[in-house]
């Protein structure tokens, strides 16, 4: 938009300037033709004339240079802004800290083994599927999950107080209460399955 007006002002500054010398050239004739010696008046004009050539020329040289003056600070700011989100994204890649959906700054890595409890816990929870093969396979990767967790994570004092650790270990305490009264191989009953999913959706909103 800048550069268009600017064009369009140098384009009208341009016209100008022809008019204002194909005047000066037209009245300087008929000065040269009077012969009529009015020093003062002559100088005046002059100045005036002068005003009317350069003045004019001065825009012109203006406009021709306000494009390009335009243009240079555009993509100064372009570049700037590009620069920034390059190194926002290099630091974001190298940083082991990750802000969570509540605001806090945790470790990327305890977030991600989190994450990964509630996922396949609840995939796992939710599994209706006849298929026995596949019923397996979404508790066996709870399972991993779970276990990976708590080699990692179970005790470690940078997370220990945060409420979706808080919430994880209630989660793993309520599982390992009834298998250990029913047994390993007994289905969850909807009271503890309830219990535990909304267990898991507490914890979410925490990572």
């Amino acid at each position: 938009m800048a550069i268009i007006l600017a064009t369009n002002m140098c384009s009208l500054t341009n016209s100008k300037t022809v008019e204002g010398i194909k005047r000066f050239a037209s009245e300087d004739k008929l000065q040269s033709r009077s012969n009529i010696a009015l020093p003062h008046l002559e100088a005046s004009s002059s100045r005036r004339h002068l005003l009317v050539s350069v003045g004019p020329s001065l825009a012109t040289l203006a406009c021709g240079l306000s494009p390009s003056v335009v243009w240079a600070d555009e993509n100064s700011g372009n570049k700037e802004e590009e620069d920034k989100g390059v190194i926002g994204a290099i630091k974001s890649l190298f940083d082991p800290n990750e802000k969570t959906k509540s605001g806090k700054v945790l470790p990327k890595a305890y977030l991600k083994s989190a994450r990964e409890v509630v996922k396949t816990l609840r995939e796992s929870l939710n599994e209706t599927s006849d298929d026995i093969a596949k019923f397996r396979r979404t508790a066996d990767s709870a399972k991993e999950s779970i276990r990976e967790y708590l080699g990692s994570w179970r005790g470690n004092q940078t997370v220990v107080q945060e409420e979706s650790y808080v919430i994880l270990e209630k989660v793993i305490r309520s599982l390992a209460n009834f298998y250990s009264k029913a047994g390993p191989s007994a289905p969850l009953s909807q009271e503890v399955k309830s219990e535990i999913l909304d267990y898991l959706n507490t914890a979410e909103e925490f990572l």
